[in-house]
This record gives C-alpha cells, sequence and structure tokens, in this order.
C-alpha cells in the first residue's frame, strides 16, 4: 500500500514539473506574440501617418484642379515638341480652320500643320482684302505660311538710290496693311541688285546699296505706316540671286527688286492667341 502511494506522489510531483515548464513556454510564446503584436501595430500606424500624408497631397492637387477649371484650358500644352500654345486658343484656332479650304485641312497632319494653315488663312484673307495685286512689276508667291512679295525697284526707288520714293506710298501702304493684319510674323526686307558695279561717295558696292535700300524700306515701313520694328528684320543680298541673267535692260531691271518675306514667328502666334482668351 504505501509502494502504491509512493507511485502516485511520484507521478503528480512529475505531472506538475512538467506543466510549469510547458506553462513557462507558453508564457514565453506569449510574449513574443505581445511584441510582435506591439511591433506590428507602430508599424500600421506608421504606414497610416505616412499614407495621410500622401492622401493629403492628393487631396490638395485635387482641390487645385477643380478650384481653377477655366485657368486649366488656358494651361499650355505642347506642340510638336517645340511650341506651345494653351486649350483655348487650340479651340480659336479651330474657329479660323472651319474656314479653310477642305482639301487644304486634310493635309494637316499635325497641330503645328494647323496652326501653319490657320496663319496663311489669315494672310491670304489679308492679301485679297487689300488689292494686292500682281502686275509686272508685283510677284507674289506664297509657300504654305511664308508669304514672298517681290516688288520692282522702280516702284521703290530712283535709279541708283537707296531714297524710298513718294511713288512708293501707295504700294507700301498695303504691304504694312498685310504686315500689321497679322501680329504672329516677322518680315524680312531683302534689297537685290543687278550686276552692274556701283561705287561713289555714298555706296561702296552692290552690296551697300542692296542693305541700304532694305534699310530705307524698313524705316518708312516702321516710320510711316506704324510696322513694330522688333518684326522686321533688313537683309541685303546684292547681285548673288538673280531671277534670270543680266545680259540684257530687261533683265537687269527684272533682277533689281526689293522682296518682302512674311513668316510666321510661333511664340508670337501662341502668345497672341493666350491674349484673345
Amino acid at each position: 500500500m504505501k509502494k502504491i502511494a509512493l507511485t502516485i506522489l511520484t507521478i503528480g510531483m512529475l505531472s506538475a514539473c512538467v506543466s510549469k515548464k510547458k506553462y513557462v513556454q507558453l508564457e514565453q510564446e506569449n510574449g513574443q506574440i505581445k511584441s510582435q503584436l506591439t511591433k506590428t501595430t507602430v508599424e500600421k500606424e506608421e504606414l497610416e501617418s505616412k499614407f495621410a500624408q500622401i492622401q493629403a497631397r492628393v487631396d490638395e492637387y485635387n482641390n487645385k484642379i477643380n478650384s481653377l477649371t477655366d485657368e486649366n484650358n488656358a494651361q499650355m500644352v505642347s506642340v510638336d515638341g517645340v511650341a506651345v500654345m494653351s486649350n483655348n486658343a487650340k479651340e480659336q484656332m479651330r474657329k479660323t480652320l472651319k474656314n479653310v479650304n477642305p482639301d487644304r485641312l486634310g493635309q494637316a497632319k499635325t497641330l503645328k500643320d494647323s496652326m501653319n494653315l490657320a496663319i496663311s488663312h489669315n494672310l491670304q484673307k489679308s492679301m485679297d482684302n487689300n488689292s494686292l495685286n500682281e502686275d509686272e512689276d508685283i510677284a507674289i508667291d506664297i509657300n504654305e505660311t511664308v508669304v514672298m512679295i517681290s516688288i520692282s525697284d522702280k516702284l521703290l526707288f530712283n535709279t541708283a538710290s537707296y531714297k524710298v520714293s513718294s511713288k512708293a506710298d501707295a504700294i507700301l501702304q498695303k504691304l504694312a496693311d498685310v504686315i500689321n493684319s497679322e501680329p504672329s510674323v516677322e518680315v524680312m526686307v531683302e534689297g537685290h541688285t543687278d550686276s552692274r558695279t556701283i561705287h561713289n561717295a555714298k555706296v561702296s558696292d552692290n552690296w551697300d546699296l542692296s542693305v541700304l535700300r532694305a534699310t530705307s524700306v524698313v524705316r518708312k515701313l516702321q516710320d510711316k505706316y506704324n510696322v513694330a520694328p522688333e518684326k522686321m528684320i533688313a537683309a541685303g543680298r546684292s547681285s548673288y540671286q538673280p531671277l534670270v541673267g543680266n545680259d540684257s535692260k530687261e533683265d537687269r531691271a527684272k533682277n533689281r527688286r526689293t522682296r518682302i518675306v512674311i513668316l510666321p514667328n510661333i511664340d508670337k502666334f501662341f502668345a497672341l492667341m493666350a491674349s484673345n482668351e
């Protein structure tokens, strides 16, 4: 009987010992889990804080966009990677393009092409309105947006002179009207001579004469016809770009000319469109 009681006591003691070890192990595991939970909770709170900051920035940007709807339409967008224009400007340009020949409009593949057509249309309309008609002393050529007007020297100058004569007033007035009708263009005034040499107290050679004539026309357009000087360029070509040979009096007369090259300034075009919004 005593042996049985001793055996039971021993088993009980062993059982208590095993349970205590298991308890300690569970307590350690529980502590680790609590520690991990605390760490996870802290990380969660940090992430929530960062997310809240990001969301606040997103909300701020969205509020700015929503509150600037009109201005957003006027923001600049890229054009062929070179120039910029606003969405409102594009809409105004589309209104102009409605009056362009459908065949020509169909050839426009890019936004820049459309811009060129709009300028070309406006220039052509101005040319028609100002009755700047071609005759034997005036030649007009329009290549896309570049307008080239060649004027015989006998309409502008006296022989071997670079001073603009009064008989040029009518043609220069019409020319100024065309230039001023489209603020987004620049104007190059080129002087051309025939091949005969010239040298006197005021003019050294044909280079000199061609530049002086171009400068005289530019000054007249600025001073008398209110063409903005920053839009103009004066250039001399001397006798090195003849239209025909210089073998006869008639041919030399054709080569003595002033050429007006009207070409678009993209930056001015966009600035003008933006100013009309």
